[in-house]
Parts: structure tokens; sequence; C-alpha cells
């Protein structure tokens, strides 16, 4: 498929790219209002044909599909005219400034039978189908509310800061974190509350947004041209929660339980730049004959576009063509040239507000009969649920995980102390004398040495005793066990070569001392006390030699 670029900016560059990379795509054409920057757009990118107007591009009878890559203030105008001049048109986002400029070029391309799309890339993507899997697996249970959140710091670019060229910060990022809630939560929306903070041209520089759902769940929404942001989204649920890197790009999704562990983890796929999803949509939709994609198609469009317009009046926030923009064209009057009556303005905007899915700001709260009789995941349980998980693309944690235990269990059923009952212990080794003792019992009582022993004891016990305590050591260090068990059982290791006799002079001083305390039933101190000490001054084995320091090379003086 032959495709032209309306606009030679960088994310027309990207676009070309893609398209470079992209079987049944062609490189064609690009326009540009400065012939030179489009023939110079051309030969980087591999262009057939350079063009130094739109209008010249449209012409060509041999463009089929059209890119726009140009500021959200003239989208409107642009599609128009690729409509007039029978073109598919992909336009980016934000769509167009306004919800009546968007139905208007609508209508347009239901008229003349032409595909019309928005290119909200994250919409495309194989990663968004994923998500809405592991939604469906119940894994987290019952999603209840969302967060996401999208910055840069792009004050310097000019086309966000001009209010006659549609800047700000909503149509350019909030965009990705509205249409992220409702690829998540959907459309049922019943109130919203939304800050911002505006720079001094007007538009809005940052915003915060509360969207309430009538089904009682809420999602929280932050977009900012001020600074960098961790761009991360999360879904809460009652059993879990799902965390997807980078909202604007899909990175990573993982999925944690209760205990806040992951279960399972997922890898966007390579692709060449991300936009070749929506390429491939739109192609497709154009073989097939529709005039929209099934992934954005055209109620999706004027629903993100209703919901900004909202937001945009309730911060009072409106750009210098929509005052005097009153042309709307609908299905009853879609031929008619002439600019529609004041009654017929009128009428038609009441209509709009009513249809709106925008309410206005309420405390309405949502019962529990209603809560309940809200749609569930399908799974009953985490285990269930994790069955129905999708298969991990780069065969991660998820296959890792042992399948026999139910994340949605309680912490200790039960099974636990009985499991910590079967683990074998490593007693500390007992001293010679004590040895002695035991033997010499034993042999009293005559009965074997091991006749009893503790509940937590197996005949792994017995042999370990059985075994020169050098030989337990080295069995602690050696046998393949887990990374706990092997610090826990180092310890006592520590302990067992703490205890034997190793022959220093040290050791086997302490070893006279406690084999003494087992005979002597006098202490210590009472010991000391009854030893008799020579006075130092009266005896002579007591005196010590005094002998002059030598120092070599000194001879006695000091300078």
């Amino acid at each position: 498929m032959k495709i032209g670029i309306i606009g030679a900016g960088n994310i027309a560059g990207t676009m070309a790219t893609t398209l470079q990379q992209m079987k049944g795509t062609e490189c064609y054409a690009i326009a540009s209002r400065d012939i030179k920057r489009a023939t110079e757009f051309a030969d980087k990118y591999g262009f057939e044909r350079a063009y130094g107007s739109y209008a010249d591009m449209l012409n060509d009878p041999y463009v089929e599909l059209v890119y726009i890559a140009t500021p959200h203030s003239h989208h409107y105008e642009h599609i128009k005219m690729c409509l007039n001049h029978g073109k598919h048109v992909l336009c980016e986002k934000a769509f167009c400034a306004n919800a009546a400029q968007a139905e208007e070029v609508m209508l347009m391309a239901e008229d003349r039978g032409l595909l019309l799309a928005e290119a909200m890339w994250t919409r495309y993507m194989p990663m968004r189908g994923l998500i809405n899997k592991v939604l469906k697996s119940g894994i987290i249970g019952n999603p209840t509310s969302l967060s996401a959140n999208l910055g840069y710091p792009l004050i310097s670019k000019s086309r966000l800061v001009r209010p006659e060229l549609a800047g700000g910060a909503l149509l350019d990022l909030g965009v990705y974190v509205l249409n992220f809630a409702s690829m998540v939560f959907g459309n049922a929306i019943d109130s919203i509350a939304a800050n911002c903070v505006k720079l001094d041209s007007g538009v809005d520089a940052q915003e915060n947004i509360m969207l309430t759902y009538r089904d009682g769940k809420m999602a929280s929404l932050y977009a900012t041209m001020l600074a960098q942001t961790d761009r991360r989204g999360l879904i809460n649920g009652t059993n879990g929660y799902i965390e997807i890197e980078n909202i604007n790009n899909y990175e990573m999704v993982r999925v944690f339980n209760l205990e806040r562990k992951i279960v399972a983890e997922y890898t966007a796929p390579t692709q060449i730049t991300g936009y070749e999803y929506e390429v491939q949509s739109v192609m497709r939709a154009i073989r097939e004959g529709r005039i929209e994609c099934p992934e954005m198609p055209h109620s999706e469009i004027l629903r993100m576009m209703q919901l900004m317009d909202s937001i945009r009046s309730a911060w009072n926030i409106v750009f210098p063509f929509e005052k005097d923009n009153t042309i709307r064209i609908t299905a009853d009057n879609r031929n008619a040239s002439a600019p529609a009556n004041d009654a017929q303005a009128k009428k038609e905007a009441q209509n709009r507000q009513q249809k709106s899915v925008v309410r206005k700001i309420s405390e309405k709260s949502v019962s529990d009969t209603e809560y309940e009789n809200t749609e569930k995941p399908k799974a009953s349980n985490a285990k269930d649920a994790r069955d129905m998980l999708p298969p991990s693309p780069h065969k991660g944690i998820t296959d890792k995980l042992p399948k026999n235990i139910d994340f949605a269990a309680p912490k200790d059923n039960g099974t636990l102390n009985k499991k910590l009952k079967e683990v074998p212990v490593l007693k500390k080794p007992v001293s010679e004398t004590a040895k002695a003792e035991e033997h010499e019992k034993n042999e009293h009582e005559a009965k074997p040495e091991y006749d009893t022993k503790p509940e937590y004891e197996t005949e792994s016990d017995i042999k370990r005793e059985e075994k020169t305590e050098e030989e337990q050591v080295q069995e602690v260090f050696h046998k393949d066990k887990s990374p706990t068990e092997q610090i826990r059982n180092l310890d006592l290791g520590i302990e067992a070569v703490g205890s034997g006799d190793v022959g220093s002079v040290t050791d086997k001083i302490k070893k006279l001392v406690i084999e003494e305390e087992l005979t002597d039933k006098r202490t210590v101190t009472g010991r000391i006390g009854e030893l008799e000490i020579q006075d130092e001054d009266k005896s002579s084995e007591f005196q010590r030699k005094r002998s002059e320091p030598t120092v070599k090379g000194w001879n006695g003086s000091i300078k």
C-alpha cells in the first residue's frame, strides 16, 4: 500500500522508520509546507515523492492512505482535505481539538465510505489484549480501582504551550491516561473531579483527574508536561493487583497476589517502534471495506473527545479557534453548505449535552446490591485463575511457580506446622563427658542408646548422631538444601565446630575447668580464695629481674 505523510516532524520520522521495515507498505510521498524540508525527509527515509504543499500530495492518484502528523489544531482541517480527495486517513492523537470537529469528519468518512482512524497506538498493541485476558482470568479478583500517570518535560515545545495550536497537557498526554482507564474500566462514568495548573498562556500544564464509575470503581489519573514520571499503571483488585510498566508503550506486565508476590510476568514482544500495530489494523480494515478500526472505533474516539471537552470546560479552557467555530454537520444536514441557524445550533447543543458520557460531579454512592450485581471474574479462586492466565511469552517466573499452592489460601491452613515437624533438625553435639554419663546410664538401664527420641527425629537423625562431629559439619555445608536451610544449619555447624576439642591451649584449659567443675562442687571463686599466695616482697621466687633497656645504636645518652 502506498502511504503518504502530512507533516515532516519527529513523529512523522518515527512512522517513516516503521513503514520502512513493514511488509506490504511503501514510503511513497511526504508533504510539508516547506519543500526543502520535504525533500530532506524524502532523502532520509527513502520516499519516492516530496511535495511542498498538502494539496499537491493529495492530488497524487497513487496515494492510498494518508498519515496526519500535524498539531492537534490542524487535524480537523487536514482530515477534511484528505477525505475530500478520496484518501483513507490515519490521524495522530488527539484526533481533533473537540468532539464537534470529530463528529463532523466521522460523518464525512461514512458518506464517502473511507476509513478514518485515530493513531492511539496503545489501543492496537498486543499487550492491551493480554491485560484484558489477565483481568478476565480473575487472578486479582474483582478490580475496584486503578491509577495511571504520564509525564515528560515538554515545556520547551512551542506547540504545547500555545492555545492557538490546541496546546496543553490534556490533549497530548492526558489522552493516554484517559484511554488507559477506558480500556480497563469502560465508559460508564458517574462523576469527574479534575484540577489543573495552568501556564501563563492559559493552557493546562499538569492535572489530576479522578473518575468515579457507576459500579463503584475509581480511576486516579495524572498527566504533566513539567516533569518526568514513571509512566506506571496499577489495577487493584480484591485478590491482588496488576502493575504495567509504561502505559504509553507497554514494556512489562506483572501480576501480584495478596502477599505482594509475583505470580505472573509478561514482557512485551519485540517491535519496530510500536506504530506497526495501528498501521496493520488500518490496512486490514481497508481490505475488509471498513470505515473504522475495531481496536479504536468511532464511538470510542468521540467518547474520548467528549470527555476531554467536559474536563476543559470545567477548567474554563477554550481554544481561540473554538470561539468562532459554530458550524457542525449532523446526519440531517450533512450535505448542507450553509451554517446552522441559532435555534438549530442551540437545540443541537442541548442534545449534545444530554448525550454526553460525562455527568456533573455528584455524591451518588453505589449500594451493596448494585456492587454485588456487577460482573465478576470467571474464576472461583486464585488457583483456578492462575490456570486461566495466558502463558508467559518469555517463559519467565510463571513457569517456575509451584503448581500446588493456592495463593488465595490462608497463611497457615494447618499444613505448615506439619511440614515443620518433618524437617530434620541437626542436634547439637554432646561433650565426651556427657556421652560417657549417658552411656553409663543406658548400660545401667539395659536399653538401646536410641530407644526413645523426640517426635521430630527420623532415621536420618540417628545416623547423623552416629557420625563424627566433623562429618556432621561437612554434611551441613555440602548437602543440597535451600538457602534458608543452609543458613540455619550453618549456625548449627559453627556450634559443632566450637564445641569440639581442636587442641589449642585455650580449649584444653576450658575443658579442664569444665571437667573439674563436674567433680568439684566448689565454685571457682571459692577455690581461688583458698589458694595461698606468698607475699611478693617476702619470697625470692617472685622477685623480678630488672635489666637495662637495650636499644641498638643507643649509647645511653640523649641529645
